[in-house]
C-alpha cells in the first residue's frame, strides 16, 4: 500500500514519521483520532527538545484549519449532491410535462377532425336560431 508521511514532534526529528492512510479512506472519526494520537506524541517529543510555544501554537492551528477544510469540502459535497438530485428530479418532471403536452396536443387534433366532419351534417349549425327553435332542434332536445 502507497502510504505517505507526515512528520510529527519538532524540528530535526525527520526520524519520527506517521504513515497517513490515503484521503478517500480516511473518515471524519479516523482523523480525529490521528490528528489527538499526533499532538499526543508531538507533545512527548517536545518535552525532551526545545520547541517553542509558537510552534505548538501554529501546528494547533494548522490542525483546527485542517478539520475546518475537511468539513467545508464535506457540505460543499453535499450540497453538490443534493443540487444534482433536485436537477435529475426537476428534468423528469419537465419530460413528463413534454409527453403530456404531446398527448393533450393529440387530443386536440382529433377533436379538431371530428368537429370539422361533423359540421356538415350539423343542423343546429344551418338553420337560424328562429326556424330551429320552432323546429324544436334545440341543443337541449337533440
Amino acid at each position: 500500500m502507497n502510504l505517505k508521511a507526515t512528520l510529527v514532534g519538532c524540528a530535526g526529528l525527520e526520524a519520527f514519521l506517521l504513515p497517513l492512510p490515503p484521503r478517500g479512506l480516511m473518515s471524519d472519526c479516523d482523523s480525529v483520532c490521528f490528528s489527538q494520537l499526533k499532538n499526543s506524541i508531538s507533545t512527548l517529543l517536545c518535552e525532551g527538545c526545545e520547541c517553542s510555544e509558537d510552534e505548538g501554537r501554529r501546528m494547533k492551528r494548522r490542525e483546527k484549519n485542517r478539520v475546518a477544510a475537511q468539513k467545508s469540502r464535506k457540505r460543499q459535497t453535499q450540497r453538490a449532491d443534493l443540487l444534482h438530485q433536485a436537477c435529475e428530479l426537476l428534468e423528469q418532471r419537465n419530460r413528463e410535462l413534454r409527453r403530456e403536452v404531446d398527448s393533450l396536443s393529440e387530443e386536440q387534433r382529433r377533436l379538431t377532425e371530428a368537429l370539422t366532419a361533423h359540421e356538415p351534417q350539423c343542423p343546429i349549425m344551418h338553420c337560424s336560431f328562429a326556424s330551429c327553435a320552432s323546429s324544436g332542434l334545440q341543443p337541449h332536445n337533440l
